[in-house]
């Protein structure tokens, strides 16, 4: 289909026409711009504010495990219980994303789009410190709400236990496990990102049937599943080699290659040509002396 479909329609009105073009989908083009602005604005904004939005987002994922907990607490012991208690592991992300906050496995795409386009040591640094900011960030506000659940009793007993098997389950898996199995985490993470500015009214689904899939199929995420590793710890059920070595380490290496390596470079290479093509005309556009008025 046509990106202007509608638009040389005899048979339609003017405004008729500019409707029919505003129901086709947006080209790869575009939403590679609209990602590419976003990543722009996340380099250009201070520190302070990224490192707020990034604590929120911290504390905001922790929702997941506590959501996925409590479904898991309250459905039986049966084969089919941890389909439906994956749905919990979604409200964080719904709650990050529509929120604008900064989430780690977001902003390895979005800050990276800019760098790749530009292509110099000085946007490659500014993307080196957003992720920086972000990443720690959010730890930060993971391991705050963590630490609140496990030493506060602000939560059911059955569904504190339910917490500590989800947990003790995600750090049993050995390191390299859990470093390949994060991949497709931060590939789906990723994802999300390029196709939410085409989603519309669709955002909240997109997001919730591509977290599910993480959540389901046990894709390790860093920042929802440090939450529930530094609660395990703050249990003490763990130190802090389980939580950098074990868990940490190798999810963070993993989420990185997806949501880069295997998203924004397949996504951008498909275009970087025609992006390329089109930067000189762009310059000259920019740099175009304006016409003098006529006094």
């Amino acid at each position: 289909m046509s990106d202007a479909a509608g638009e040389d329609s005899p048979y339609l009105d003017e405004k008729e026409q500019r409707q029919a073009a505003e129901r086709t989908q947006i080209g790869p083009l575009v939403i590679h711009e609209i990602v590419r602005e976003e990543g722009l604005a996340e380099l250009a904004r201070p520190v302070p504010a990224l490192a707020v939005s990034s604590v929120a987002a911290g504390l905001s994922i922790g929702f997941s495990f506590i959501v996925e907990a409590a479904l898991r607490a309250g459905l039986p012991d049966a084969p089919w219980r941890h389909l439906v208690a994956s749905f919990g592991y979604t409200v964080g992300f719904l709650i990050v994303i529509l929120g604008r906050q900064q989430l780690f496995t977001e902003t390895t795409l979005t800050a990276l789009i800019p760098a790749l386009a530009e292509r110099d040591l000085k946007t490659f640094g500014k993307t080196f410190r957003v992720w920086a900011v972000v990443l720690v960030c959010n730890l930060l506000g993971g391991a705050l709400i963590a630490l609140a659940l496990a030493r506060a009793p602000v939560l059911p007993h059955d569904v504190m236990v339910a917490m500590d098997q989800l947990a003790h389950t995600e750090i049993a898996r050995p390191p390299l496990t859990l470093g390949v199995a994060a991949i497709g985490a931060g590939w789906l993470i990723g994802l999300t990102v390029w196709l939410l500015p085409g989603a519309g009214p669709a955002r909240p689904w997109i997001i919730m049937i591509l977290t599910y899939a993480i959540g389901v199929c046990a894709f390790p995420h860093v920042i929802a599943g440090s939450a529930e590793i530094a609660y395990y710890c703050f249990r003490g059920q763990g130190g802090l080699a389980t939580y950098f070595g074990h868990f940490l380490l190798p999810v963070l290496i993993g989420n990185t290659i997806g949501g880069t390596a295997l998203v924004a470079l397949l996504n951008h290479a498909p275009i970087a040509h025609a992006f390329n093509e089109s930067q000189p005309s762009r310059a000259h556009h920019q740099t175009r002396p304006k016409p003098r008025k006529n006094k």
